[in-house]
């Protein structure tokens, strides 16, 4: 197995993942912390730039038999204090992998989709996306001022749905659904707005999700088809 200590803060690979960590960008990189997600992205994409455990997860056994299962992956060891200062949680797991992020998708979009229009808190992002990909939608949609996709909070709220879903940022979302021949539903409160069990969805849809204030910007939603609201009895 290929491992190497690090034991130093001035060491180059600890402060680049440290500056990961904190929410800090790196073109084209994403750190992900945790089993379920390292498992996630073994399984679907396949290995990360680095592995980096801590002393203490080494002694875990699935931290260890997961390392053993991938006895080529370059694999850092680091001190529990200071893998602590790398991990983008409160409670490390005690195991962090370095990830290319996958180029982003591009052409049409012709199955269901999810549009998340300035989205902006984290953990509403990796819920939405984790919800779209326990439905079989393989498409997100983010524009501008969405919450970063590949930041540690939406990872984490997303429990891996990065892995099965086609992500594109900062996108056009007029010109990407230029020819959508489905249904482009907007989720809205207003009086006109139908509710969701009165649609017939069995056919391709692109849900529109606004921003948690200011709900779909006039540029989003002006591309629905149809405004939709989930009735909510209890009132809330």
């Amino acid at each position: 197995m290929l491992m190497k200590a690090i034991t130093s803060k001035d060491n180059g690979t600890f402060k680049r993942l440290r500056a990961l960590g904190a929410g800090g960008r790196e073109e084209g990189r994403a750190l992900l912390d945790g089993m379920h997600l390292l498992q996630t992205w073994a399984d679907r994409v396949g290995a990360p730039e680095l592995l980096a455990v801590s002393e203490g997860g080494l002694s875990q056994a699935e931290i260890a038999g997961f390392l053993a299962a991938h006895p080529s992956w370059d694999t850092l060891v680091f001190p529990d204090a200071l893998f602590r200062q790398v991990s983008p949680v409160d409670s490390p797991s005690g195991i962090l992998a370095l990830v290319a992020i996958p180029e982003a998708a591009s052409g049409a979009i012709s199955g269901s989709c999810v549009v998340l229009d300035g989205v902006q808190d984290a953990g509403n992002v990796g819920s939405i996306l984790r919800s779209a990909a326990a439905c079989g939608i393989r498409d997100a949609l983010l524009t501008p001022g969405c919450a970063r996709a590949w930041s540690p909070k939406v990872l984490r709220a997303a429990m891996g749905a990065h892995c099965y879903l086609a992500i594109r940022e900062n996108c056009d979302v007029g010109e990407t659904l230029e020819g959508f021949t489905g249904e482009r539903l907007a989720t809205r409160l207003d009086a006109g707005a139908r509710s969701l069990f009165d649609l017939d969805l069995r056919g391709p849809v692109a849900w529109l999700f606004g921003n948690e204030g200011a709900g779909l910007s006039p540029a989003v939603s002006a591309l629905a088809s149809a405004s939709v609201l989930i009735p909510m009895p209890g009132g809330m």
